[in-house]
């Protein structure tokens, strides 16, 4: 096969097919004209991969626009029921499931609770259930929305915790917060889940997904770097950037911020998490002598006690314990941003999850405010901070677009083309002298 500059010619048609399929994507409809000079292809390049994706059904008219002294040019855009993908995230208190078009319109959904199996929180992350709520949502979303599970590009799942590959290239998700050790659930998922062994699966971060969001189509878009938190019972954060490549997943939650502080949910002491996260700040505000509403799961608890701390009646008095734990809490949270902004020096923080979308329209600028004092000046003065815009379940449309993510970067193909090719004269060379 040819090769120019390292790569072959294969992998200049992927390239030219992922440049044009994302900028209709994310500024479509646009003309072939205008795909040129927004692709950096050429007229030709750019009428070979048009009529590539025509005739494959993934691109479509979309009407014309005059042009100047010509006659009109015809618009393109992505199909929109050319393919579809499924999210689901595993979050604390129930397992969502959606079924979206390429248009990222819900077409279906399930929410099934995880209710604790024991004493303890975590028992409501029995690996059994779990598998069982993202096996019957699954089937229950292509139920629902009548599509021919063939056409899936692939199922993406955000979960807590650390995502690791196994040798056999399965993911393998490791979360202690939750009582994950080792857990193979992309195998488990695989074995289970009633869809064709053509489609992939994607488990990533639940952080993550959330980042990739936000920065496609939310208040990241146009920012070319960014930290995204994500806050419910725990917390987390991801480091994301605006191309096609994913984030990083940060256990920023277990960052220390208290030396032999309160004992965080993972065992270890003074976590961020143990002061910050939903949990935790429920549990504060009882020790200091509040009172959550009996039996209220900790979205209703979390806004009780906002309201407490913040009453809307302006002659009401507020509930001093409440409120003197959520200002502790904006402090923790102000030096968790100020380590971000001096390690990775984000253009923007980003803000999401529902109890971080919760909090932060009450106290979001008291904790830019720690966050300043905290970090150094120069990186300080380059970052805004601001709330996410995708709502409480971006987590699961972030899940949605793994597929899509991968099915750009293969250009468009829903099965990698067979790449195997001789290896380089090197490599043979290197293994001689190895074998000596």
């Amino acid at each position: 096969m040819t090769v120019r500059g390292g790569r072959t010619v294969r992998d200049l048609r992927r390239e030219n097919r992922t440049a044009v399929l994302q900028r209709l994507y994310f500024d479509g409809p646009m003309s072939r004209f205008s795909l040129g000079p927004a692709t950096g292809l050429s007229s030709g390049s750019i009428s070979n991969v048009v009529t590539e994706l025509v005739a494959e059904g993934l691109v479509e008219e979309a009407g014309s626009v005059d042009s100047a002294g010509g006659r009109p040019r015809t618009l393109l855009r992505i199909a929109q029921e050319s393919a579809y993908m499924i999210g689901v995230d595993v979050g604390e208190t129930r397992v969502r499931v959606e079924l979206l078009d390429m248009a990222l319109t819900e077409l279906a959904r399930v929410e099934m609770p995880l209710e604790a199996q024991g004493p303890r929180q975590i028992d409501r992350y029995e690996v059994g259930v779990v598998v069982g709520h993202v096996r019957d949502g699954v089937k229950e979303v292509v139920r629902q929305a009548g599509i021919d599970p063939r056409r899936l590009l692939g199922v993406g799942v955000g979960v807590p915790g650390i995502v690791v590959q196994n040798p056999d290239g399965l993911a393998v998700v490791h979360g202690q917060t939750i009582g994950w050790d080792a857990v193979p659930l992309e195998r488990l998922l695989r074995t289970s889940v009633p869809l064709p062994d053509s489609v992939p699966y994607f488990i990533d971060n639940g952080a993550k997904t959330l980042g990739q969001a936000e920065m496609w189509f939310g208040a990241g878009r146009g920012v070319r770097n960014a930290v995204v938190v994500l806050f419910g019972s725990g917390v987390g954060a991801s480091v994301v950037s605006d191309d096609l490549r994913t984030g990083r997943a940060l256990e920023w939650g277990h960052l220390t911020v208290r030396v032999r502080g309160r004992r965080c949910r993972c065992g270890a002491q003074g976590c961020l998490e143990a002061y910050a996260g939903a949990e935790a700040l429920l549990e504060r505000w009882r020790e200091a002598g509040g009172r959550p509403p009996a039996g209220a799961d900790e979205e209703t608890a979390l806004t009780s006690m906002l309201a407490a701390a913040y009453p809307a009646d302006p002659e009401a008095e507020a509930d001093a314990r409440a409120l003197a734990v959520l200002e502790e809490t904006a402090e923790y949270l102000g030096a968790g941003f100020a380590d971000l902004i001096n390690l990775f020096q984000p253009e923007r923080i980003l803000v999401g999850g529902w109890a971080g979308l919760q909090l932060g329209t009450r106290f979001l600028h008291t904790v830019r405010e720690y966050a300043t004092s905290y970090a150094l000046s120069f990186p300080a003065s380059r970052v805004r901070i601001d709330l996410g815009t995708l709502g409480p379940d971006a987590v699961t449309v972030g899940a949605a677009i793994l597929p899509l993510a991968d099915f750009f970067a293969h250009g468009g193909r829903r099965e990698p083309a067979d790449t195997t090719e001789a290896a380089p004269a090197w490599q043979e060379a290197l293994k001689e002298r190895t074998a000596r």
